[in-house]
């Protein structure tokens, strides 16, 4: 082992004399020493020590300087922020120096042209839309009508893991009830997938509730009435305003992947299906309503079946041939 002035050890082998030199010497030592500021050789290899294991002082890095204000601009006069911004002198806009002989105005007809390129169309279609306004002297179609003074709410489910066989019988259960009856039907019912479709009646009466404002009027009295449904049976109404399903159907889904793992290794590839569930809610008026309609549609038919005599007429002329 041997130690030069340079603070360096060398390691030398007496069986091969060949000098050992380590690695981490030879690719480090000078790099790593290289910036530093005292001079290693002419403390003799005491110094050579301090700077190899204590390290020397290095030179403290000067703070960067700091990066140049930027610059912000103001917003336009149109803008629907200009009451609650007030811009500085400097961030105010120039006015726009313009050559001589140009004027400062824009030209409203070109702008009148790119906006509206054919008046004559534009004439039409407000004539149009005026004349659909006073169509049947103000009256409003029957679809219009129903839409304004009735509320409906359309939620459909995700896509259950079942088939359209076994969530079939679960719609067509549910359809034309009381949306707590179904709900409590579905809450007794022996089916597994009953239970989603427990879970999508709640939700869809909540929706109902909070975006349409359906079945919140039952706190007023109102006088029972009792109406005929379509399959005969009749039914007695105490609130207009209860929730009940309309229509409720099923919608195939996409199918899945599973794998079948059976004997010998081999695996079968199963496809099960996916379904969902879709319900319209409404409210009693629209079944009173609907009763009525069919009342007064039955009432017209029966009058229309109706023989009556017609008066006795004298026979003005007389022809021997027949007239027909």
């Amino acid at each position: 082992m041997a130690l030069y002035t340079s603070g360096q050890m060398v390691r030398i082998v007496a069986r091969t004399g060949v000098t050992f030199v380590p690695r981490r010497t030879i690719a480090s030592t000078p790099t790593r020493y290289a910036d530093s500021n005292v001079d290693n050789s002419s403390g003799g290899w005491l110094s050579g020590l301090k700077n190899m294991f204590g390290g020397a002082s290095r030179a403290k890095v000067t703070q960067r300087p700091s990066a140049p204000k930027k610059d912000e601009g103001s917003l336009g006069a149109s803008s629907i922020f200009g009451s609650d911004f007030q811009p500085t002198k400097a961030q105010m806009p120039s006015k726009p120096q313009h050559a001589a002989g140009e004027s400062s105005e824009r030209d409203q007809g070109r702008i009148q042209r790119g906006l509206l390129p054919d008046p004559n169309s534009q004439l039409r279609w407000e004539r149009k839309m005026a004349v659909r306004e006073i169509r049947k002297r103000g009256r409003l179609p029957k679809q219009v009508q129903i839409k304004r003074t009735e509320r409906e709410s359309l939620s459909k489910s995700h896509w259950f893991k079942t088939s359209v066989k076994k969530l079939g019988p679960l719609a067509r259960q549910i359809a034309g009830k009381n949306i707590d009856e179904a709900i409590l039907q579905m809450r007794f019912s022996k089916k597994k997938a009953a239970q989603d479709v427990l879970g999508h009646l709640e939700h869809a009466k909540n929706v109902a509730i909070v975006r349409s404002g359906m079945g919140l009027e039952a706190g007023k009295e109102a006088k029972p009435i009792t109406v005929i449904l379509k399959n005969g049976e009749r039914k007695k109404i105490s609130n207009p305003s209860d929730i009940y399903i309309q229509e409720a159907w099923v919608n195939r889904g996409p199918y899945g992947r599973e794998m079948d793992h059976r004997a010998r290794g081999q695996i079968n590839m199963m496809r099960p299906p996916t379904t969902g569930l879709s319900v319209l809610l409404k409210e009693e008026k629209t079944r009173i309503r609907e009763w009525e309609d069919r009342e007064a549609k039955a009432q017209r038919a029966r009058r229309d079946q109706l023989w009556t005599q017609l008066p006795d007429r004298k026979i003005p002329t007389q022809n021997q041939y027949y007239s027909w």
